[in-house]
């Protein structure tokens, strides 16, 4: 008479342990979807800068509101470190647009000139261990590797102007304009077109995304009309 309740005491130590487990699933549950903060708004300027109360999603394409850059001012003491490469007009009318806006606004400036990948390669590096508040990548010659480094130094904050990276990371912001979209080797956009970078769409590029890294709107495509 005692072997039904000897064939039972496994099941009812199966029940036990499933009760058990159960509970504890009831008392620590998984977050919802409610649970997650959501984004502050955007007030000030990256709420008229975008458009919007709402921040820009990673990697996107962001139209400013034309002008709102303009009475941007840099805080004393801001350095800016360029990376250039390429002897072509655009990659001049870059440059030259970075240097006038870092001289009006008081900005200390030093140019990093690269023939080369690997020259490229280690003058991101220079430039990193410089400290600076800004690194601003000139030329579409820069991309493919800014494409691979920048990622590496995520404290770092990234410019890239008249051109873009495939994949940016949170710290790359970038500012492109019809004729000017370049976005790695072998991707289909076309390298700079030299009449689509005048010297004031250049000076207007850099002032937007200056002014959008310096309100922390980064990790996003700024496209110009």
């Amino acid at each position: 008479m005692r072997r039904p309740a000897a064939r039972l005491a496994p099941s009812l130590a199966a029940a036990t342990v499933a009760l058990t487990l159960a509970a504890c699933g009831a008392i620590a549950p998984g977050p919802t979807p409610d649970d997650v903060a959501s984004p502050a708004p955007l007030t000030g300027f990256a709420a008229r800068f975008v458009g919007s109360s709402h921040e820009p999603a990673p990697e996107a394409t962001v139209r400013p509101t034309p002008g709102t850059w303009d009475d941007v001012a840099l805080p004393a003491g801001y350095t800016i470190v360029v990376v250039t490469r390429g002897d072509d007009a655009a990659t001049a009318t870059l440059t030259d647009a970075v240097e006038r806006y870092a001289a009006e606004h008081g900005a200390d400036l030093t140019v990093l000139e690269a023939r080369s990948d690997d020259d490229v390669e280690r003058r991101i590096d220079e430039a990193v261990a410089a400290t600076p508040d800004l690194v601003v990548g000139v030329g579409d010659g820069v991309v493919d590797v800014f494409a691979l480094i920048t990622a590496q130094y995520l404290e770092t904050d990234f410019l890239v102007v008249g051109a873009q990276l495939p994949e940016p990371t949170h710290n790359v912001t970038a500012v492109v304009w019809p004729g000017a979209e370049f976005r790695g080797t072998g991707l289909g956009n076309d390298d700079a077109h030299p009449a689509a970078v005048t010297a004031e769409r250049a000076r207007e590029a850099v002032a937007a995304g200056a002014a959008s890294v310096l309100h922390d709107l980064t990790g996003i495509v700024i496209e110009l009309g």
